[in-house]
This record gives structure tokens, sequence and C-alpha cells, in this order.
């Protein structure tokens, strides 16, 4: 058959094509209302800076003081005294809130009845491979073997296999493994947000637009011939509607709206380093209803000498991007739900591979150290509250509570089984440690 002829019988398919939007998946695809942005603070943060804060010495906490930390720009240090001469800052206690929260908070600040915190994670390592595994996993690697998926491929398995793309990963640990997991939510990595719109550049040499959306309704046609036919028809079912939205999604219109240079005219008050545009591209590809989850890295936290004097700096410059991110999803209404706004359906977990010493080392910096927090915004969890503790001299983990193995501090796996639950994922399936803890829920 030549090539015209093959596109005359298709082409009856297109009108119909044109006419749907490029978010609408299958009638019969499961959906879901929830989107996830997760973030890993990559290198390892100093929690007596922003969850944890400590201002005077007890054990062998050193705190930050004006000696160590370069305290220009930090919109929330404050000076107080140490010992009677050295400077340190101000234990930030908001007004009607339990939080203690430490100067490089950055604008979370004025968020910080929306903020759940979950304090002295216990990691049980130092290594950043390691420690990323573990925060994204729950589990630690086993002969460099990744034994479990990350949080990100099990929520977009679960909730967004109908969505284009379910999980996009730039820069964050994430992992596909298991029988369990859905392949349509193997991640869409990608280095840098950018690469988003070169791989969907296509040249015209051989195919054009029309020759595209031809083969885009041979595919979708077959997809629905083979779901009237299976025992299980919902997988056909949305990759029918996934072939059917190629032909927009393959439009330069839609691609040049993920582009470095039109994210940040769209979005200026994201415009700080890589972070912020990752950040603006998850809430343009949220907006847009073409993916569920997004999984993005935000570095520069591994300071072991004097770059320690800009990691509040780092820190802030990221929690002012969450914070942005945050007040837009506000702005924004939700993509399927008219009267709604993004935010009461937008959930984002923060994590890092472990924290900072308490003690500053001989070259003014802290090193690893197997303690932990994590950030949490969502209309899910009970915000404006700290879970969880360390002692006040060590900056250790304590136990939190009773669990099924007695009195612990909360691990990891604690948290993403917590997260999981949330919207209704039994955590049992896909991981084999970790504990729901039911006070962080609503």
């Amino acid at each position: 058959m030549q090539r015209r002829t093959l596109l005359k019988l298709l082409g009856g398919g297109i009108a119909a094509l044109a006419a749907r939007p490029f978010w609408a998946i299958a009638d019969a695809a499961p959906s879901s209302d929830d989107y996830f942005i997760f973030i890993h603070a990559a290198g390892g943060w100093d929690v007596t800076l922003w969850s944890d804060p400590r201002n005077e010495r007890k054990g062998i906490i050193e705190p930050a003081s004006t000696g160590t930390v370069s305290t220009a720009g930090l919109t929330h240090w404050k000076n107080a005294k140490l010992d009677g001469e050295t400077s340190t800052f101000e234990i930030l206690s908001p007004r009607g809130s339990t939080l203690r929260l430490g100067p490089a908070i950055g604008g979370l600040l004025d968020l910080h009845d929306r903020l759940t915190i979950i304090n002295g994670i216990a990691m049980n390592t130092v290594s950043h491979e390691d420690g990323t595994t573990y925060s994204a996993t729950g589990r630690h690697r086993t002969g460099g073997v990744i034994p479990e998926s990350s949080v990100d491929v099990v929520v977009a398995s679960e909730l967004g296999t109908a969505q284009l793309m379910p999980d996009v990963c730039v820069k964050f640990p994430s992992w596909f493994t298991g029988s369990r997991v859905d392949r349509r939510a193997i991640p869409l990595r990608v280095a840098e947000v950018d690469a988003i719109t070169k791989s969907f550049a296509r040249s015209g040499d051989f195919l054009d637009n029309d020759d595209r959306g031809a083969m885009a309704v041979a595919l979708s046609q077959e997809a629905s011939e083979l779901s009237r036919r299976s025992v299980f028809p919902a997988t056909y079912d949305q990759l029918t509607g996934q072939h059917a939205a190629l032909p927009t999604l393959l439009d330069g219109r839609f691609t040049t709206a993920f582009s470095t240079k039109q994210l940040e005219a769209s979005y200026p008050t994201l415009r700080i380093g890589p972070g912020g545009q990752r950040a603006a591209f998850a809430l343009e590809a949220i907006k847009r209803n073409v993916v569920r989850c997004v999984s993005f890295g935000i570095g520069g936290l591994d300071t072991h000498n004097v770059n320690y004097r800009g990691h509040a700096h780092t820190l802030q410059d990221m929690f002012d991007v969450i914070a942005n991110l945050v007040k837009l999803a506000d702005e924004t209404p939700h993509p399927t739900k008219p009267t709604a706004k993004l935010s009461e359906h937008l959930h984002i977990l923060v994590v890092s591979e472990f924290c900072r010493t308490p003690q500053i080392n001989l070259v003014g910096g802290r090193d690893h150290y197997p303690n932990n927090s994590a950030l949490i915004v969502s209309p899910r969890f009970r915000a404006g509250q700290a879970f969880g503790a360390t002692d006040p001299d060590q900056l250790l983990p304590t136990p939190f509570g009773t669990f099924v193995d007695g009195p612990r501090a909360v691990s990891p796996p604690d948290v993403l089984a917590t997260f999981l639950a949330a919207f209704g994922i039994e955590p049992r399936r896909y991981m084999r440690d970790g504990e729901v803890l039911k006070a962080l829920l609503v």
C-alpha cells in the first residue's frame, strides 16, 4: 500500500482526534484529582538552621554563629548572644504555632501554618548514595542494588498511569523495581527541564505532523480493538488515550511552554537557579494535566569546609522556591475541578539523605550525621506542627511513640508509609518496612 493511500484511510479519524483536548485520556481509565511534587535537598542539610534549631552549646552542639555563617541576606537571622560574646540567632516561634524554626526557613515562615515537619528521623547511614536510597525508598542499598521502588514511582503507579507522563524525574533519586509496579510508571528521567522540550522535537524530513497524527490514530484504533477483546481492558484503554494525545503533545506550541525561556517568563517568582526552573516546570505540567508526579533535586548542601558559610543561603533559596510554588498553586485553578484551587490537591514531600554534624569541624564546616528531618506541605497532613524529636545534647533521634516493635525513633520507611497511606495506597504492597504515623494525618 502506498504511503498516501494509508494516510487517506487513516485520515478519517484525524478530525475527531483534533477536536479532543490533549489532556483527555480514555474515559474508562482511572483518574485522580491529586498531584505530587517530590523534592530531594541533595547533599545533606543542616537541620539546626531550619527544622530543629539549636542556638546554645549543649553536649557537642556548636551553634551557627556570625563567625561560621555569612548572615548578610538571610531574611530571618536575628542576632542573639552566645556565651555573652559570640552572636548566634534567635529561634523563630510563629504566633499561634508550636513550631520552632531556624533562620534559613526563608519564605516558608509565611506558610508556617501549612508545614508538617518530622524531626529525629533515624538514618543509620552517612553515605550519600545509601542515604538518598533510604529516604526515597525506605530501604538501604543491598550490595549496590536498589531493593524497592521510590515513593514517586509508587504514587505514579497507583494514581498516574492514565497521564501522558505519570512521573517526570529531574535529578531525583527515583527508582523503578519489582513486579508490583506498573511499567507505565517508569519515570521519565532528564538531566534538566530543557531536555523535555528537546525530546519532543521532531524532524520534518521524513514525516510531517499529518503523518504522525495518522499513525497516532492507527495506534489508538489498534489499542481500542485490543481493549474490546481483552479480559483486562484498562491498560489498553489508557494506551488508547495516550496515543490519541500524541499529535498535540508533539505540537510545537505545547513543547515551547516547557522551554526555560518560557518558564522563566511565566513564573518570574521562581527564577532562582535550576531549582526554580524545575519547580516552574512542575507547576506548568500539572496545570496542563499531563503529569501526575514531578520529582526533582536541588543541590549545593554538601558543605564540609568554609563553604558552610553559604549553607543557610542555599537552604533559604530552596525554601523560597517551595514557598513561591505553594503561593502560585494557591492562585492556580485545578486543571479538572473548576471550583477548586490546585493547592487543595497538591502534595509536596521534601527529603534529604541525612543532616550535618552538631560540631563545626576544623575547616569551618559540618560533616555527615545519621539524623534527619522531612517536610510535607499537603492538606492531607496535620499542619503547623513538628513530630518526632532529638535529644537536647547530642542531636540524635529519640523514641517517638510506640511502634509494633516497641519504642523507637521515626525512620524513613515510616515517613514514606504514612505518605502513601494518606492517599489510600497500601504501603505493604510496595514496602517491606514502615508503620503509618496516624498522628500526622488529618
